[in-house]
């Protein structure tokens, strides 16, 4: 096998949040759009039919358009080297961490997330506050597979110092002299 095949990173998996944080938005998308077809043109003014296309438009706006922005603009994206962590729709904020570096990994799942098989995976690398992959899809799934891939993972410094170490010296060492 050769150094670069060795050297390429794979995407291992692609996760958003779980699509369950779309319901009430869609709930309220489906109620909106009913109610301005209902309302729409029942009202003798003009400007009353143009207030009710435009409250509609501004809910969903508010209560729809938004939260699905705020959906999309999260990924969490599992390679063979790192985790990258995407946020933000306009203002996007990166942050990876290296399996290399090794850390724990811990699953929280709260009554709702364990009716879906999803949870929140805590990645506590070490630093004052965990990273957290919120309400991922299959959290157990995602936490062995960053077990498997932490463990296959080695530090290339770390296995270098190693490699010197038990490597057996031809050098004579003279104690005492310098």
């Amino acid at each position: 096998m050769t150094s670069e095949a060795q050297d390429s990173e794979r995407v291992v998996a692609r996760l958003r949040p779980h699509g369950r944080a779309l319901f009430w938005p869609s709930i309220v998308l489906i109620a909106t759009v009913g109610a301005m077809g209902y309302f729409q043109g029942s009202f003798a003014a003009d400007w009353q039919n143009i207030a009710v296309l435009a409250g509609g438009a501004l809910i969903i706006l508010l209560l729809w358009f938004l939260p699905l922005l705020a959906w999309l603009g999260k990924r969490y994206i599992i390679t063979t080297r790192r985790i990258i962590l995407r946020t933000g729709f306009f203002v996007r904020v990166r942050q990876e961490l290296l399996h290399s570096r090794g850390y724990d990994v811990t699953v929280r799942k709260n009554g709702l997330q364990s009716m879906f098989g999803s949870g929140n995976v805590l990645i506590n690398t070490g630093l004052d506050q965990p990273v957290v992959l919120r309400d991922v899809p299959n959290a157990d799934l995602v936490q062995g597979a960053l077990h498997d891939l932490m463990e296959k993972s080695l530090n290339p410094i770390a296995a270098r110092r190693q490699a010197e170490a038990s490597r057996q010296s031809d050098e004579t060492t003279a104690w005492g002299t310098r």
